[in-house]
């Protein structure tokens, strides 16, 4: 299970956004060992596609050293698809190279929806997790748990608070 702040989840889907019709890309990076993502690092598209996302090269190596500096890891990869629902394409499965990372994907084929879904990509093998999104800003104990999925899986919402 994917569980992220809701400041965080609402920066990725504006990143999403913004850079449609292109995709967007980007990384929320965390403790070294930690599953918790805390620092967004919105990257930029360097393919500037609407069916594809290219890290540059040169983007990639100063962010994961970055990265490597702060005794962090990323913890979450995530990019948009403009027109289809967010699912892991035959691309994205062969381009995931982070084994220990969560996969967020965002569509941004309908403007008033937030279509999120999370997945564990390892050895071509996509694993779909739910996503909990916790909302600190109005109760750290509350959190909101979030399975959005055009499959034919069963869809869990769950919420709990205080």
């Amino acid at each position: 299970m994917l569980s992220i702040d809701r400041s965080i989840v609402d920066a990725i889907v504006a990143h999403a956004r913004r850079d449609h019709p292109d995709e967007a890309c980007g990384v929320v990076a965390g403790p070294a060992g930690s599953d918790t993502p805390t620092r967004h690092i919105p990257l930029e598209n360097a393919a500037r596609s609407t069916t594809f996302y290219l890290i540059d090269s040169m983007e990639h190596l100063r962010v994961w050293r970055e990265m490597d500096d702060r005794d962090e890891e990323p913890v979450v990869i995530y990019h948009s698809h403009t027109a289809t629902e967010a699912y892991p394409s035959r691309t994205d499965i062969s381009l995931a190279g982070e084994p220990g990372a969560h996969y967020l994907l965002v569509s941004t084929r309908e403007p008033d929806t937030e279509e999120i879904r999370s997945f564990r990509i390892v050895d071509g093998v996509v694993t779909e997790e739910p996503v909990r999104i916790v909302d600190a800003a109005v109760d750290p104990h509350a959190v909101q748990s979030y399975k959005f999925g055009q499959s034919p899986t069963a869809v869990d919402y769950e919420c709990s608070g205080a």
